[in-house]
């Protein structure tokens, strides 16, 4: 009888421990910074004008590899807050250092010029945000140690 609740308690302190292991190797967020433009155009901008601008931003991600995720669109909220800013690009970068790389690259004082005096409005933000999975980000709770499932049956 000994023999067995040694056993046993040998199994628990093993279950135990590699249970723990599980729970704490979960992995930090990982932190990006985002960094958002936005800008509207002057009434005398033509059409095609909008496009080149429109053009010569969605290149710059091809041009500067420190932006490590893009998406643009122009507005379509109807709560009219907009103060005249139409278009709107969300970059990704990996750390401050990268945007502020991004910032005085040639590329990016290339699309400067092209911009040239086109806008009306417009801002820039920039936020140091985590990067979350679809789902909310909350993670499974761990499953119970393997003991609690021997013991309850014993």
């Amino acid at each position: 009888m000994k023999k067995v609740v040694s056993i046993l308690s040998i199994l628990a302190v093993i279950a135990f421990s590699v249970s723990m292991v599980g729970c704490s190797n979960t992995q930090k967020p990982e932190k990006v910074l985002r960094h958002v433009v936005m800008f509207g155009f002057k009434p005398d901008v033509s059409e095609a004008q909008v496009k080149e601008v429109e053009d010569a931003f969605c290149k710059l991600p091809s041009q500067i590899d420190l932006i490590k995720g893009y998406e643009w669109g122009t507005d379509c909220s109807p709560e009219g807050l907009q103060q005249g800013l139409t278009h709107c690009f969300f970059l990704t970068f990996h750390s401050d250092a990268d945007r502020d790389a991004y910032l005085v690259h040639p590329a990016h004082k290339a699309f400067g010029k092209v911009l040239g005096g086109k806008a009306s409005a417009g801002t820039g933000v920039g936020f140091l945000g985590e990067k979350k999975k679809k789902g909310g980000g909350r993670k499974k709770p761990p499953p119970p140690p393997f003991f609690f499932f021997f013991f309850f049956f014993f």
